[in-house]
């Protein structure tokens, strides 16, 4: 187990993140207190760790590589340009509004690696409100054709807290072959 910042990161971002090269522009979306800014900044990535927690962000302050956006996406402005990032990581969160923007600021080749939890968590607990929770199949629909889906899964996680997740790994960009990890 990977531990950052007391949190252990997500297996399937370990799983994916070889994926992003050194120098790669990633942004890390709803961060929080930054396991996954502070596990690929420690991989040579170049983060934007964005939260609208402030307090969270102060302990990714003196992380080399990681730079911190206290924002509120959700009723401000989206700050980020189309292409801006080689990759997004986005676990625990959803806000569907943000399903376009969040999909163009990935650039040609670039990898999204997004976890979250799906319709049948409310029997394990929170989320439980349906707004939150993806339906079967949502992430692949989402991207549509113009991305490659390297892998994809959802389900039941069993062990101490079971939930059910549903997760994606893409790359933006028709054809090609994509580097498996």
């Amino acid at each position: 187990m990977t531990v950052h910042g007391g949190q252990a990161a997500s297996p399937w971002v370990l799983r994916w993140a070889s994926l992003i090269g050194c120098g790669s522009r990633v942004l890390d979306l709803a961060c929080g207190h930054g396991r996954h800014s502070r596990l690929l900044a420690g991989q040579g990535a170049l983060v934007t760790a964005l939260d609208r927690d402030r307090a969270a962000l102060d302990g990714l302050a003196d992380v080399k590589g990681v730079t911190t956006l206290a924002a509120d996406v959700e009723s401000g402005p989206w700050p980020f340009a189309a292409g801006a990032f080689d990759a997004v990581v986005v676990t625990n969160y959803l806000h569907r509004p943000l399903y376009q923007p969040l999909l163009a600021v990935v650039a040609d080749g670039g990898v999204l690696i997004y976890e979250t939890f799906m319709a049948g968590n409310e029997a394990y607990g929170r989320p439980s409100n349906p707004e939150f929770l993806l339906r079967p199949g949502e992430l692949p629909e989402v991207l549509g054709p113009s991305w490659q889906v390297v892998a994809f899964e959802q389900g039941l996680i069993e062990g101490a807290n079971p939930a059910v997740v549903q997760r994606i790994c893409a790359v933006k960009g028709g054809g090609g072959v994509t580097r498996l990890a």
